[in-house]
């Protein structure tokens, strides 16, 4: 229950949310593995909502990379014609390609966008720093779990190497956890650690 309003946090805005999500990425696998993208989307979303996310929040994380990975701006009008401006204004900001170019759905260089997004994120919200946060800790686990059993084979299927991820979840981490306190905060920077001292192997 929501606190403030004594209604169920998450609705018939949800569920319709998540069968979108399960649609728009149904041929997409998450990098170098068989399984499906959605237990990604799944899993921030959970983190989110046990993070204290409001329902345009759980949505959002459902949805963080749909516009940069599954249509760009007609994708983003799309989000905002079924779930709102809220909604639609979160899953750009959480899209690292996306951020102040316009809504164009071409890539640029990896560094160039992860500074981009890196300054975007200094300047953001607490929506956006809580779901960044979220996204970062589900892909930091997964990326400690994947080298402990492959190795640096897993970086085969990645635009940057170790050294480069290594830099980009040190600095957004820290971004994200400066002056900022709760558990999901306190989980970021552990992954953060567990990742550093595996790749030290």
């Amino acid at each position: 229950m929501d606190q403030r309003t004594g209604t169920a946090r998450l609705g018939d805005r949800f569920a319709e949310a998540l069968a979108f999500a399960a649609r728009v990425h149904a041929r997409q696998t998450r990098k170098g593995k068989d399984t499906p993208y959605v237990a990604h989307l799944l899993g921030v979303a959970s983190l989110a909502i046990e993070n204290d996310a409001d329902e345009d929040e759980a949505i959002a994380a459902l949805l963080h990379d749909a516009v940069e990975d599954q249509g760009g701006e007609p994708m983003r009008a799309e989000i905002e014609r079924r779930f709102g401006p809220r909604v639609a204004g979160l899953v750009i900001a959480l899209s690292d390609s996306l951020v102040d170019t316009g809504g164009g759905e071409e890539k640029e260089p990896w560094k160039l966008r992860k500074d981009r997004y890196l300054d975007h994120l200094r300047a953001a919200g607490p929506s956006v720093r809580l779901l960044a946060a979220c996204d970062k800790l589900h892909n930091l686990r997964e990326l400690t779990r994947d080298h402990r059993r492959l190795g640096d084979a897993v970086w085969e299927h990645f635009s940057a190497g170790p050294d480069e991820q290594r830099w980009f979840y040190a600095a957004v981490v820290t971004v994200l956890t400066d002056g900022a306190a709760g558990p999901v905060f306190d989980d970021l920077r552990e992954a953060l650690a567990e990742f550093e001292r595996e790749l030290a192997r």
